[in-house]
């Protein structure tokens, strides 16, 4: 069939609709809700059989809905209406939480219902739980739909608030009101509850030094030593410590840690005056020190182990566990961005892992990412982003080389989370790469109008052929997991369901320090380093790489006719693009392939 997907952003959520549904044989085609014209417009150029919309904040036109099937996905059990339904479910401490499949009419998630699936709710971020639950459930559900409309038989059932299995309800959209923190009056586990159900957006709007923030990233703190001793005293909602950027602030029971802020209110400024004036506007998230700056000047530093072992709850982003002569190193970083800092405190803690006495080291990385490459954040809020984004490729580029390069145990990544960019390539530095069904790579830098670094060079030609790294890296498509291990670009892919993966992970791991054939596997992976060394050394790699790299960030290069000082801007302040990518969008009229695109992206 010919299928549109209506989105609002091609997010991970319709990424993985596209690969699943495009792996299905369907003729897939992606527009961006960007208005009710651009929307008729790109229905008529692609005429689908069915429109399915994955992730949809606008109301589609009733001219598009009354002619074509439209399916929405709403992240609500049945009968749930409205634009905050996972808010609620966090808010309201639902134990059970589901996704809905039903066709668009006048009324907002009141139409017929095609399928529907539920899944048990956990403690998390509201994004967490969409990019792991929601996702899970929406993409069976979806499938499912789509499987009944080709029946041409099914007949979805219209929605009926009288049967006693109907739970949803219409719930009006969640206000700052709702949200709002009782400093003196909530607990810990309250005032993470709220913030959880606001992260990613809106965030939970709240006062610091007569200054209003928008909240984000909250975690519990459960060692006394935290905010006792020399903290009594304080007053709840008071910043009481700080940490790799986050705040920890006091609670009527102990205390809270907030990753990250936003400042309100701040008045955006034109990108080409920005840059003419060199001004810093801080209207997206970052770690919440860098927000707050000399306001927290005077707080103490609450140090945490490099090579973290503990299992009491705090605000940690680097953790190890070690069993069975195999280390697994955690690095759970805010939406999967590394900046320079966090890259430097990974190097020191994936050197401090080579030391342990094992003979398999795990890259875990985070529940939600195993990485997404350079922060664009923190390189936008430095005085000079071309500089800060030296800063960090270098500094990344340092991690990966530490892995490529160690010699005394095997290496895996395990991506539970997808990976884009420069954490797409920095996978491919492991011996092993092992990855969960339904992960989704982006494994190309030109859309931010980047050559691209994380010794790429090397590692993806090594595993996928020079052709077929010079097709993914130009493409600027995502792949997914049955793709990534068919071409060499992953070895293993693992079970959908979290304690199954970890389990498959811990399996694997052990089995590979118990091959009978161990140290003869670790005398071949230093002899082929060695032979690859000699045909071309690794600093040849980086140094050729980072050249490029280099007149990307001086503007010199626009890698794809795309500025990365623009596409930076853009990404980071969110500005809606006025077009939909043209590498997912069949629907719109086509130039003849760039080839001349190609050759200046090779020739910078």
């Amino acid at each position: 069939m010919r299928i549109l997907l209506i989105s609002s952003a091609y997010n991970g959520l319709c990424q993985r609709a596209h690969m699943e549904l495009e792996a299905l044989g369907h003729d897939i085609s992606i527009t961006l809700a960007l208005n009710p014209d651009y929307i008729r417009k790109r229905v008529t150029f692609f005429q689908p059989d069915l429109i399915i919309c994955p992730f949809l904040k606008e109301k589609i036109p009733e001219d598009v809905w009354s002619n074509h099937t439209c399916l929405i996905v709403h992240p609500g059990i049945v009968g749930d209406q409205g634009a905050s339904s996972l808010d609620w479910a966090i808010m309201n401490g639902e134990q059970e939480w589901g996704v809905t499949v039903l066709q668009a009419v006048e009324e907002m998630d009141a139409g017929d219902i095609w399928a529907t699936e539920t899944f048990k709710m956990r403690q998390a971020s509201k994004a967490s739980i969409y990019r792991r639950e929601v996702t899970k459930a929406a993409i069976k559900a979806m499938l499912q739909a789509v499987e009944r409309f080709e029946t041409k038989t099914f007949t979805p059932e219209p929605l009926d608030y009288s049967k006693p299995d109907v739970r949803g309800e219409l719930r009006p959209q969640m206000k700052q009101q709702e949200r709002r923190i009782d400093w003196a009056n909530d607990d810990a586990a309250t005032i993470i509850k709220k913030i959880n159900a606001a992260d990613s957006a809106p965030g939970v709007l709240d006062v610091i030094d007569n200054q209003e923030y928008y909240l984000y990233g909250a975690h519990q703190e459960s060692s006394k030593t935290v905010w006792e001793g020399l903290f009594q005293g304080w007053q709840p909602g008071a910043i009481i410590a700080k940490r790799h950027g986050a705040i920890c602030r006091a609670t009527i029971d102990g205390a809270v840690w907030i990753s990250h802020l936003k400042r309100k209110n701040t008045a955006k400024v034109p990108l080409y005056k920005r840059l003419l004036a060199h001004e810093k506007q801080f209207d997206f998230k970052l770690p919440a020190t860098k927000v707050l700056g000399k306001v927290v000047d005077k707080i103490p530093e609450s140090p945490i182990d490099p090579l973290f072992m503990g299992t009491e709850l705090t605000f940690k982003e680097i953790w190890y566990e070690e069993k069975n002569q195999v280390g697994y190193l955690h690095f759970d970083f805010h939406n999967g961005a590394m900046s320079t800092e966090q890259c430097r405190r990974l190097l020191e803690s994936y050197r401090l892992a080579q030391l342990r006495p094992t003979k398999v080291l795990v890259l875990m990385g985070g529940s939600d990412f195993w990485s997404n490459g350079v922060h664009l954040n923190t390189i936008e809020a430095a005085e000079n982003p071309a500089k800060e984004s030296w800063r960090n490729i270098n500094a990344i580029d340092d991690v990966v080389l530490a892995i490529l390069t160690t010699e005394s145990k095997l290496t895996v990544s395990a991506v539970w989370g997808g990976c884009g960019a420069g954490g797409a390539m920095a996978i491919l530095a492991a011996d092993k790469v092992w990855a969960r069904k339904g992960v989704i790579f982006n494994p190309h830098y030109k859309a931010m109008g980047l050559y691209g670094s994380e010794y790429w060079t090397y590692s993806l030609p090594k595993r996928v052929g020079p052709m077929k790294a010079l097709e993914l890296t130009q493409a600027t498509l995502p792949i997914g997991t049955k793709k990534a291990k068919a071409i060499g670009y992953i070895d293993e892919i693992l079970p959908d369901d979290y304690t199954n993966y970890l389990e498959q992970v811990r399996q694997n791991a052990e089995a590979m320090t118990l091959h009978p054939e161990y140290l003869q596997i670790i005398e071949e992976k230093r002899n082929t380093r060695q032979r690859d060394e000699q045909a071309k050394p690794l600093a040849a790699y980086r140094a050729a790489e980072l050249h490029k790299m280099k007149r990307n960030f001086s503007g010199k290069c626009n890698t794809g006719e795309v500025n990365y000082h623009v596409a930076r801007y853009n990404f980071v302040h969110k500005v809606k693009p006025k077009e939909s990518a043209t590498c997912v969008a069949k629907h719109m009229p086509h130039d003849i392939a760039k080839l001349s695109e190609l050759r200046q992206s090779l020739a910078c």
